[in-house]
């Protein structure tokens, strides 16, 4: 077999497609690999240029080919689809990323690092835990509408609602439902933070706060829930600041739709960053 230089892999869970060409493009290399026989297959090869889409797993197995000595490229799927010929499969599949590997006008995206990769982990689960308070707020608010009981928008009308669902001495919502409600209103104890600034009492109420009011307003600062959220991050206590995004970035900004979309806050005072640098700079602190 003459010497492959480039090679195309279809990622996939269990059963990689591989496909690989010598220096004049001629096919030399069409084998499909299972998991345990990939990264063997290719420590047996010689240092060559090997091109993946950017899908599940590519960063890792990006790592571990570069630690073999070969030459990683990562490429985006709906960059790589012209590049497939007729009908679509894992074999057309690889192929096509092989060809579109060597094309000099291609744009590739970067290897990430472990610790890169767990900064993506911190604002996807951020955003993911985000979403979901939002669909059980308004799944309660909606709820509770078929029986009459509406509040204010926000979170204080929502607390509103909270004590409603929790006093059994309220007959406006049947027992049946009640038990329902509280149960999506305990869940939202995982994504509302809690209140334990001190408040300079002693004895068996300190850290307390005095009334709900109070509660409330010390949790209105956006400065200290972004420092405290950033503090208890495992991410930060063992990576430290290096793992800080730039100013403004989408991921950081990410409450305002067109933060998301353009890179840039478009209404700062709208958005929630939580990365070290944006917390202490910039016209939202």
């Amino acid at each position: 077999m003459e010497e492959v230089v480039v090679v195309g892999i279809d990622l996939a869970k269990s059963v990689f497609q591989v496909h690989g060409v010598d220096a004049h493009g001629k096919v030399v290399l069409r084998q499909r690999l299972s998991r345990a026989r990939l990264l063997p297959f290719f420590m047996k090869l010689p240092a060559c240029l090997i091109g993946m889409e950017t899908c599940a797993s590519a960063n890792h197995w990006a790592r571990e080919l570069i630690a073999l000595g070969h030459e990683v490229r990562l490429m985006p799927p709906h960059y790589v689809k012209p590049y497939v010929k007729r009908s679509k499969n894992d074999a057309s599949d690889a192929e096509a990323i092989c060809e579109a590997v060597t094309r000099p006008t291609m744009r590739f995206v970067g290897v990430k690092s472990p610790e890169q990769q767990s900064v993506l982990v911190l604002h996807r689960t951020r955003l993911i835990l985000t979403r979901q308070r939002t669909q059980i707020g308004n799944a309660i608010r909606a709820h509770l509408a078929e029986f009459g009981i509406v509040a204010p928008v926000g979170r204080q009308g929502l607390d509103r609602l909270f004590a409603v669902i929790t006093d059994p001495s309220d007959t406006r919502v049947p027992v049946a439902a009640r038990a329902c409600l509280s149960m999506l209103a305990a869940s939202t104890a995982w994504f509302l933070p809690t209140c334990s600034r001190p408040t300079g009492r002693s004895g068996p109420t300190a850290g307390r706060p005095s009334s709900a009011g109070a509660c409330r307003r010390s949790l209105a600062s956006g400065r200290w829930l972004r420092a405290r959220w950033w503090r208890a991050c495992p991410i930060r206590a063992s990576s430290g600041p290096a793992v800080a995004c730039p100013h403004g970035s989408a991921w950081c900004l990410g409450r305002t739709h067109r933060a998301a979309r353009s890179g840039s806050a478009a209404s700062p005072r709208r958005a929630t960053p939580i990365c070290d640098g944006c917390c202490s700079s910039g016209p939202w602190r």
